[in-house]
């Protein structure tokens, strides 16, 4: 049984307009170029499976985010396994520069590689808490991806900041 059609047009409608909330959760949760493409290609699995039980109660991009959230944490706990049975990185160049940023394009590359390398270092909850406060929700949306109240996520941002503060101590240190 196919998807009905307006089904489809929601999809493909937010994936074009909310494209770098795929790319910026595949990057904080993934490592190497093939996990970065394997992960975006099941965040949006699960968008698609997920999509019929869109309710209209929270904005696209706050649903998205919860979903691509949750399956990137989910991924994250079977990276392992699936590391032992990946073959050879295959040359992922095209999809690289498919999802590239303008901070990228703007020759930021290697403060944003140091970023996402500091984000992967740190606990799921906390990366996607700083994911979230990166891309500029409220905290009211941000607990309502993450199911917070807004107190909580005030009080564990928090505490996520200092703990990117001290990974990212070197590389602050070039900027000012």
């Amino acid at each position: 049984m196919s998807p009905p059609a307006n089904h489809e047009a929601t999809f493909q409608s937010w994936l074009e307009e909310h494209r770098g909330i795929f790319v910026k959760v595949a990057r904080s949760f993934a490592r190497g170029e093939t996990g970065v493409g394997e992960l975006q290609q099941e965040m949006m699995f699960q968008l698609w499976l997920s999509l019929p039980r869109y309710a209209g109660q929270a904005k696209p991009s706050t649903w998205i985010y919860r979903v691509c959230l949750n399956t990137a944490m989910t991924w994250r706990r079977g990276e392992q396994r699936r590391e032992r049975r990946i073959e050879p990185e295959a040359d992922l160049s095209r999809l690289a520069a498919d999802a590239a940023t303008p901070a990228e394009t703007a020759g930021n590359k290697d403060l944003l590689e140091q970023l996402y390398s500091a984000l992967q270092a740190m606990p799921p909850s906390e990366r996607a808490l700083v994911l979230l406060m990166l891309d500029g929700l409220a905290y009211r949306d941000i607990a309502e991806v993450t199911g917070m109240t807004e107190n909580h996520v005030g009080v564990a941002l928090t505490r996520a900041r200092r703990h990117l503060a001290v990974l990212l101590k070197g590389v602050t240190d070039e900027l000012e």
